[in-house]
């Protein structure tokens, strides 16, 4: 008995260790500071390597450091028993996609995906969604980084406004390519291409410049929202979108604006004592979790529901 207790302090000792190290890594991962975090979930991936989520962590801080090499290493070992097609729409990755390996890997993943879940009717296309995903995301963790930077000092960083332009060549790029594969393949749907290659145009238009362009194709995500075959969650960020842009009141809190402390906060909502009625119809969680999750906002308006 007394041997028993030993080994069971001991193995919760370690995994608490290993935890620690992977949190530790996620820190200096949001702090910026990728070589830090590297050490990190590379000491965690010695002590569990069979930890697949900690060392897909090790390999996308890899990529955004630009070590191919290593990056490839790793993801490959993250990606043995995995089937989803997340990996293809990871922004982090996509200094990678030049590689002949990575080739390989879409064609690994596709198949995989296609064996454990659904046979895709237009998997082409939906490897296509994919990388625009992937573009549509691009420098996302550097923008955090200028946020962070902006929320300790008040101001941006002198580096983000190149990397804006650059954004915004990308998107332009980004839904040039949208509109050929609409052309060709019509609208994707979660049944045509999965769940996440579908969402593909609802970003590239979101972040488009023009709202003309989020008002011309607002009813068609509505319909596919409407029929389960698209994401209300993006439909949702879009219609508040246009809203807030044509000097209305969103309709679901999908939009926000730092206030005088630097702190996010939602913009004005329409009737706000039924935004989780309208949220629910959708199929979207209750307006207080999401603003907590989302930028850590407490929201106390009291829920009502009318007939």
């Amino acid at each position: 008995m007394r041997y028993t207790r030993q080994c069971i302090t001991v193995m919760l000792l370690l995994r608490f260790i290993v935890v620690f190290s992977q949190n530790k890594g996620d820190m200096y991962r949001r702090e910026g500071n990728l070589e830090n975090a590297i050490e990190a979930y590379r000491n965690n991936f010695n002590k569990t390597p069979e930890d697949k989520n900690n060392t897909y962590n090790l390999a996308c801080a890899f990529a955004l450091i630009h070590q191919k090499d290593s990056a490839f290493k790793y993801l490959q070992k993250a990606l043995i028993n995995d089937n989803s097609l997340w990996v293809l729409a990871d922004n982090d990755l996509l200094y990678l996609t030049d590689d002949k390996r990575w080739k390989l890997l879409e064609k690994s993943q596709l198949q995989k995906f296609q064996k454990y879940h659904t046979k895709l009717k237009k998997p082409k296309y939906a490897k296509e969604l994919l990388r625009l995903i992937m573009k549509d995301q691009a420098y996302d963790y550097q923008f955090d980084m200028a946020k962070l930077y902006f929320m300790k000092n008040g101001k941006a960083p002198h580096w983000y406004y190149p990397l804006s332009l650059l954004k915004q060549e990308t998107i332009k790029d980004n839904f040039s390519k949208m509109e050929d594969l609409i052309a060709q393949n019509g609208w994707p749907t979660y049944s045509s291409v999965g769940k996440i290659a579908a969402d593909g145009p609802l970003l590239v238009i979101n972040h488009h410049e023009k709202e003309a362009i989020r008002v011309k194709y607002l009813p068609r995500i509505k319909k596919a929202c409407l029929e389960t075959e698209g994401s209300c969650v993006e439909y949702a960020k879009i219609q508040d979108r246009v809203l807030v842009h044509t000097g209305k009141k969103q309709r679901y809190g999908m939009q926000f604006e730092y206030d005088e402390n630097r702190n996010l906060v939602p913009l004005p909502i329409e009737s706000p004592e039924y935004i989780d009625q309208r949220r629910k119809k959708i199929g979207l969680e209750p307006i207080k979790e999401y603003l907590k999750r989302k930028i850590n906002y407490n929201w106390k308006v009291i829920q009502k529901e009318s007939n």
